[in-house]
């Protein structure tokens, strides 16, 4: 755990908000910044909190790897795949998957950039209490303390989640120390999250204003604990159908009331959002602005304005670390870097709201679900002013012309080719068309992190496990009749399935499918044969599609092994450490 080693105070004042804040800290020296100038007084304390911000998700699955600032998690799940060049670099999961020494370039520092927030917000919290902040105003330097415990606390979830159970640092590492961490069980970090959100909930205010969107709430608080007793209770962590056979007190979770926890985590949060929450929309489009502006349905985002980018606030680095440039086609000047993947688009429904049981209809982009069209470009989207067009043309009995253009989308189309979607999809899901080009700026587009739809979904998902069939029917529907869909009307294991989809189909692209089919132990979405659809204009001018596998070498394929439940710790700081053991398999 090398850079646990590392005191982080001087870093953090040096920070990179995510706010807009127009006043400048002015302290003294003024080459440096003193911890008693810092917290003596309680706007710069403040100050202090905002880049422990940054340990939150957003855009970026990693933001100082050039990929990694423009991709998030979805290409190393069902949902899609890396599209440029088909590296392999990007996640590792073709060929031999992870090792302790190699799980691909945007999982690659993981561990050390959550353990270096962990040092953050541990020395914030360290201090706090002593300080003359804490004395000058004590109830703000309260909620700025419960706001560091709720960030410490969703820090956690992402390591379990990653990892298994990790060690539970509360204080400071020192150069002192001798860093002889063990890992905690599983069952103890929930158990430690859990306390902290709580703890933070007790302070946090329930609601924010306008001008301080995306701070923790309370709210903010209780929708994390839910989603970490939902994950908790599911199979992965479940004694009898853990994948692991050695050490796993680091995977397991054992109690006996983990599903009506689960429940009523998630319904502390209804009890404050609402039985009925939903935005109602009419059509796809509406469905689409959701995603784009704050709204009432967002309980935690991390804010994006003009000002703030993954990378840099201007030209070529800001452009393209935002979905329009680096998902759109690549005849808009888009990067299409994710590409949902066939497999995956098969789980929209159609619009009576059968299913397409995982085969490709005649008409594949006919008459489906509103979120099919809301989410997905395909082929003949109406997409920025024109029609996508991912069509080759035949060419013509015997010349070297095609007998009709190529598609402006396709490998001989504009822009640069290497970014043509391979598997005839590319993500609307996030892209603000009222934008004039791709590379536009968008005021206020958050990147939700929780919102109400997951809440309700989590509640079924609790109820549905302990047989509550039709409390769960009712919060599943709430969802599904939102996105214009008939109502579900089935029970038991079918339920079950259903909710599933639902969370597949309704919280695409958000981060959660990565995860989600791993704690439901669900290797078919692991391993898979990548499917796409290949579309073709022939010389008398119909249009046509081929389903095939992106990849006839099955080891090119997306390969499961029982040891990507979970990233290894880095092979570096398990020799530091050598007091911490290795995950399963590594």
């Amino acid at each position: 755990m090398k850079n646990i080693k590392t005191l982080s105070i001087i870093c953090l004042i040096t920070f990179f908000t995510i706010f807009s804040c127009e006043d400048v800290i002015d302290v003294e020296p003024k080459d440096r910044v003193t911890e008693v100038a810092v917290y003596g007084d309680i706007d710069q304390v403040e100050a202090l909190v905002y880049p422990m911000y940054n340990s939150t998700e957003g855009w970026a699955i990693r933001r100082n790897d050039f990929w990694g600032q423009r991709i998030n998690i979805e290409s190393a799940s069902f949902e899609a795949k890396f599209n440029f060049k088909d590296l392999n670099n990007i996640f590792q999961l073709r060929a031999g998957g992870w090792s302790k020494s190699n799980v691909g370039l945007s999982f690659a520092s993981k561990w050390q950039n959550y353990w270096s927030y962990i040092q953050s917000t541990n020395e914030f919290l360290s201090k706090i209490d002593a300080s003359d902040a804490m004395v000058q105003d004590p109830e703000r330097a309260e909620v700025l303390k419960a706001e560091v415990r709720f960030l410490r606390a969703n820090i956690y979830t992402k390591l379990i989640k990653y990892y298994g159970g990790v060690p539970i640092l509360t204080e400071p590492a020192k150069i002192t120390d001798s860093f002889e961490y063990t890992r905690d069980s599983y069952e103890d970090c929930v158990s430690f999250i859990v306390e902290e959100l709580d703890a933070a909930a007790a302070i946090l205010p329930t609601t924010r204003p306008a001008a301080e969107f995306g701070r923790a709430t309370k709210t903010a608080a209780l929708a994390v604990k839910s989603r970490t007793l939902l994950y908790a209770a599911s199979d992965l962590h479940d004694p009898s159908l853990l994948p692991q056979t050695t050490n796993t007190e680091l995977y397991s979770y054992s109690v006996a009331s983990k599903w009506e926890d689960a429940e009523n985590a998630a319904k502390a949060v209804i009890d404050i959002v609402g039985e009925d929450a939903l935005i109602q929309v009419a059509n796809a489009t509406d469905y689409q602005n959701l995603f784009l502006s704050p709204n009432d349905n967002i309980i935690f985002a991390r804010p994006y304005t003009a000002g703030f980018y993954e990378v840099g606030t201007g030209g070529f680095a800001a452009a393209n670390s935002l979905p329009d440039q680096a998902q759109s086609p690549s005849g808009y000047g888009g990067w299409g870097l994710s590409s949902p993947t066939l497999n995956f688009t098969l789980e929209f429904n159609f619009n009576d709201g059968t299913t397409t049981g995982g085969v490709t209809p005649a008409n594949p982009n006919d008459g489906r679900e509103m979120r099919y069209y809301a989410n997905l470009n395909f082929q003949g989207a109406n997409f920025r002013g024109r029609q996508i067009n991912y069509a080759l043309s035949d060419t013509l009995p015997g010349q070297n012309t095609p007998a009709f253009p190529h598609g402006l989308d396709s490998p001989q189309g504009l822009g640069n080719v290497l970014h043509s979607s391979k598997t005839g999809y590319n993500i609307r899901k996030f892209q603000d068309e009222s934008l004039d080009a791709t590379n536009g700026i968008s005021p206020n587009r958050p990147y939700i992190l929780y919102r109400v739809a997951e809440i309700y979904l989590n509640y079924a998902e609790a109820l549905a496990e302990q047989n509550k069939d039709g409390l769960a029917r009712t919060y599943l529907n709430k969802v599904s009749s939102r996105a214009l869909q008939p109502d579900i009307t089935v029970g038991g294991d079918a339920l079950k399935e259903a909710i599933k989809r639902e969370r597949r189909v309704e919280l695409c692209f958000e981060g959660h499918n990565f995860f989600d089919e791993r704690r439901w132990l669900n290797e078919d979405h692991l391993g898979f044969d990548i499917k796409g659809l290949k579309w073709k204009t022939d010389t008398s001018g119909n249009l046509s599609f081929e389903e095939y596998s992106l990849f006839t070498d099955s080891s090119q394929g997306r390969i499961w092994f029982d040891r990507q439940y979970y990233l290894p710790i880095p092979e570096g700081d398990s020799e530091i450490v050598p007091t911490l053991i290795q995950n399963y398999g590594y």
